[in-house]
This record gives C-alpha cells, sequence and structure tokens, in this order.
C-alpha cells in the first residue's frame, strides 16, 4: 500500500517519470508553524547531483570530479526537488486538514529505458510489478524507483519538525560501511560488548553538520581514514576508503552497497504498541520499505548474540530527576517494543543499486537470452542519499508512536482519580510488605 501510519497517516504518490511526485499528509497537529522553508532543506540533502558519489547533475554542481575519472557528464539528471505546499496552511500555519505536497520532475528521459521494454533488469522491480499488476511504467522504476521517496522525506520533515519544537527530539543518520570497508564498530566487539566507548561517544554528539562535512556522509575522518584503498582514484582529491569504493564501483560502470546507522535522542518512554506494532517493529517496518534496504538491526543486534546474557543486560541507575535510566544501552533504547527514554539506535543495510551499466547476461521479457546494458541515470552507490529517507522514516514512526500515546494518555486522564490502583502495579512496593 501507498499509506502509512495510524495517525498521523502519509500517502504517497508519483512514478519516477510522470509530471510530478509527493504526498499528503493527514493528522498534522494544528498551530504548527510550517512553510516550504521547513521542509526543502531534507528534500535537498536526498535530491540527485550533491556530489561526485552520486547521481551527476548536467549544470554546475560537482561536474569536475566525474571528468575527472573520464565519465561521460551527459547521463546526469537534473532536478531540483523544489516543494511547493498546496493544502493545509494559511500564513504558515498548519490548519490541522490534509496538508498536500508536490515536487515536480522537471528532467525525466523516459526515452534513456527502452532496453527495458525488452529486459528485466536484474534484481530490480521491473518483473515482480508485472506479475503483481499484469502491467508495469515503461520507463525508470516506477512506484519502485527512489525519486518515491520524495514524499516521505516532505512528509518526514514534517513530523520532525513537530517533534524538535515539542519535545526537543533530535534524530541524525550517517552512512557506516560501504562495502567491505567500515567504520570500526560495525564488525568488532570491544571487551566482550557489542559497541565500545567511541560509538556511545558518537551517537551522543553526532550532528547532520558533521555527517554532511563529507561527501560519503560518514561523520569520522578517523574511521575513514583508516579504512583507506591504495589505487588510482585515490589521487583525486585524496578519496577516503568509502569514497573510493564508491568511485571505484562508478569508474567499472558498477555499483556496490553500504549501511547506514541511525541515532534518535531525546525520546520520552513510553512509545510503542505492543504486541504487534513495537517500537522496533515499526522501525523495521518502515526502513524495510525503504527501496533497495535488505537488513535491519536494533541496539546490539547481531552482535549481541556474540556475548552471555550478564554482559548484555543494561543495569538500570537513578537519575537526578527521579528517573530510571540505564547504564548500558545494549538495548538500543526500546525494551519490550517500548521505548525508555535512553537513545534509540539502529543500523540498516542497503543492497548495491540494480541499474548498472555494466553488460549483464540475462534473458528477455520472451525468455530469450541477450545482454543487457543499461543506461539511464542511477548512483552507484544509494547509501549517502539514503541517509535523510532513513531520518523520514524514523520521523515518520515516532510521531506516530507518540500521539498514539498522547490519545492514550489523554483518555487515561478523564478517569476519576477516586478509583483505588495498588502501589505494585505502579512498580511501588510499601516499606515491609
Amino acid at each position: 500500500m501507498s499509506t502509512f501510519g495510524t495517525v498521523f497517516r502519509v500517502t504517497t504518490y508519483g512514478e519516477s517519470h510522470c509530471r510530478g511526485v509527493g504526498c499528503i499528509v493527514d493528522g498534522v497537529p494544528p498551530g504548527l508553524p510550517l512553510t516550504e522553508a521547513n521542509i526543502q532543506p531534507q528534500l535537498s540533502r536526498r535530491r540527485p547531483g550533491q556530489s561526485r558519489l552520486t547521481t551527476p547533475v548536467s549544470r554546475g554542481g560537482f561536474m569536475s570530479g566525474w571528468e575527472e575519472l573520464g565519465m561521460d557528464t551527459r547521463n546526469t539528471r537534473d532536478e531540483k526537488d523544489r516543494v511547493t505546499i498546496l493544502s493545509g496552511t494559511e500564513h504558515g500555519i498548519a490548519l490541522g486538514t490534509p496538508i498536500g505536497l508536490s515536487v515536480p520532475n522537471e528532467d525525466q528521459r523516459p526515452h534513456d529505458y527502452s532496453e527495458t521494454d525488452l529486459y528485466p533488469r536484474p534484481s530490480h522491480a521491473d518483473w515482480t510489478y508485472l506479475q503483481k499488476y499484469g502491467l508495469k511504467a515503461s520507463s525508470g522504476g516506477g512506484r519502485a524507483s527512489a525519486r518515491e521517496t520524495i514524499g516521505r522525506v516532505a512528509a518526514g520533515a514534517i513530523a520532525e519538525h513537530y517533534l524538535r519544537l515539542a519535545l526537543g527530539v533530535e534524530i541524525v543518520a550517517f552512512v557506516s560501511s560501504v562495502g567491505k570497508v567500515a567504520m570500526k564498530f560495525v564488525e568488532e566487539l570491544e571487551d566482550e560488548r557489542p559497541h565500545g566507548t567511541e560509538f556511545y561517544e558518537l551517537l551522543n554528539t553526532v550532528s547532520r553538520e558533521t555527517v554532511d562535512a563529507d561527501e560519503t556522509r560518514c561523520p569520522v575522518k578517523e574511521s575513514a581514514d583508516r579504512m583507506r584503498e591504495v589505487g588510482e582514484i585515490m589521487r583525486i582529491r585524496h578519496a577516503s576508503g568509502f569514497m573510493c569504493r564508491i568511485l571505484e564501483a562508478k569508474s567499472n560502470q558498477d555499483s556496490i552497497g553500504g549501511t547506514v546507522t541511525c541515532v534518535i535522542r531525546n525520546v520520552p518512554s513510553g512509545l510503542g504498541e505492543p504486541c504487534f506494532d513495537k517500537l522496533e517493529a515499526l522501525l523495521a517496518h518502515a526502513m524495510l520499505s525503504i527501496p533497495a534496504t535488505k537488513g535491519f538491526e536494533i541496539g546490539s543486534g547481531f552482535n549481541g548474540t556474540k556475548i552471555p546474557g550478564h554482559l548484555h543486560n543494561d543495569p538500570y541507575f537513578r537519575k537526578p530527576d527521579g528517573s530510571l535510566g540505564t547504564i548500558t544501552n545494549n538495548s538500543g533504547g526500546i525494551q519490550g517494543g517500548i521505548s525508555n527514554g535512553e537513545h534509540i539506535y539502529f543500523r540498516v543495510a542497503f543492497k548495491p543499486p540494480a541499474t548498472i551499466s555494466l553488460s549483464q547476461q540475462t534473458v528477455t521479457y520472451a525468455g530469450d537470452q541477450g545482454t543487457l546494458a543499461a543506461r539511464g541515470r542511477h548512483d552507484p552507490c544509494v547509501v549517502p542519499r539514503a541517509v535523510p529517507i532513513v531520518e523520514a522514516m524514523t520521523s515518520l514512526v515516532i510521531m506516530d508512536a507518540f500521539l498514539l500515546q498522547q490519545q492514550r494518555k489523554a483518555a487515561a486522564a478523564l478517569i476519576p482519580p477516586t478509583i483505588a490502583i495498588h502501589p505494585s502495579l505502579r512498580g511501588v512496593v510499601p516499606d515491609g510488605k
């Protein structure tokens, strides 16, 4: 389906080469200050042509890096991704009614995809869409294209805007690996623990400014330097290990995958709806709905399976405000499917983009053997541009979970206070009992 959420509901629309894409957002709290300026920054972080590591733009931008690599700079997509609010606001204030958002497709090239009239692209959605609907979009990926995520990012920017104003929530995602080149914490255990102090310090301090300071969107320079590779491409602007791996894939007309790590700070405790809408289940649902995703882990993740329980458990301590916190955070900020007030962190795996220019032996829709060398404009690695998409889907999950919890609290507050509740039900046992 194309709708996500229960109270804060988002419906996206549009295909990769139609006139435009966008979304309808329902459930925005009335009175929220909202203009295009609150939405555009995240769309600009997602758009093509931000660096040599993404789909290049044909006018201005980062063309010199591609030309140094001897790549054809004519095969480019130049989309500004400017958003327009069509409804649901007046004088820069949300009315509480559905908000319509629209972004035009300004640089479509349907003719670039004539090969896919004959061949289903290996590992793309051409064949499966045809099997499901009996027909498919004739150019690009249709609804399976990453341009569908524009609506998600626009809606996520609204959700994040509210969460920041109302709760001080901070959501930051960053690239943690490209191919086999990874930040230290991704695979290694430190002293029999899933993550070391360096990782948790990163979660406490990482910002979008530090993430965007590097083209790879990896915020830790030391980690990138440690993963440098030797090769001819390395001489171009002293590429880091991440950058080298992406540029190497591009120069070979190939692609490469990677992972994105995300942290959510200042999340209220009590969010999540057990048993089937646990908060981590909703986050997994949201992340695995993003194109090209292949894996999700939260907290200690798969590394947590390698250590004993006494090291994995998160002991409690009393905070200055009287609430409880955890000394460690292997749970990733969620226990029993409910947020516990600690940072929530998780990692998402993205496969190599399916559309590549490298010739591949495959078959036509009719089953005849042939060779496909796809044209079109595509990223050699999606993870740098996936960062704001991960942040957007995270915002949608937290926003919806928060509004659901607010409904529950509001309903409970209407019950007369004369009803006696045993202290043990509140986690308090009287002395001597």
